[in-house]
């Protein structure tokens, strides 16, 4: 197997990349992630494609309206800059999504792995299967490809 590409937030080649603004067209649950007292204060949460994320105490989880087991952390900053609420437990995105292939980083070649450092924790995805995503403070993480077709529209 490859030795996967790493890619942090703050690397250089990100500069080098021709990211497209997108806008997110579906509403979304949110839940805020409040543990009691003596109860845990992160939790580890599994996305669909495997990566394994770590929610802490504030963050909020947000997912598909249509799959309750689809979701992931967003840190209070994140959400506020980039999300909108809409009514009790529902949001959507207001902020603008940058993205690029990832394929883009590695000289087209889609079977190539490809660890991100995101906000939540270390993912390591197959290139032809996602797209790197930006957000509103710079932070970078995987989205799946068949995903951004359904849900994403380029921004005007």
């Amino acid at each position: 197997m490859k030795e996967p590409i790493i890619v942090k937030s703050d690397d250089p080649i990100l500069n080098t990349l021709e990211f497209k603004p997108y806008r997110n067209v579906v509403q979304r649950r949110v839940i805020p992630f409040i543990p009691g007292e003596g109860q845990p204060q992160t939790m580890e949460v599994i996305t669909p494609w495997g990566a394994h994320l770590m929610a802490k105490k504030g963050d909020l989880l947000v997912g598909e309206l249509n799959a309750p087991d689809d979701m992931w952390p967003v840190t209070p900053e994140i959400f506020d800059a980039s999300y909108m609420m809409i009514g009790p437990g529902r949001c959507v995105k207001r902020a603008v999504t940058l993205l690029v292939p990832l394929t883009d980083l590695t000289n087209g070649d889609p079977d190539q792995p490809v660890t991100i450092h995101t906000l939540e924790g270390v993912d390591t995805v197959r290139a032809g299967d996602f797209l790197l995503a930006k957000g509103v403070r710079g932070e970078i993480w995987p989205y799946p490809k068949e995903k951004a077709a359904e849900i994403m529209r380029p921004a005007d």
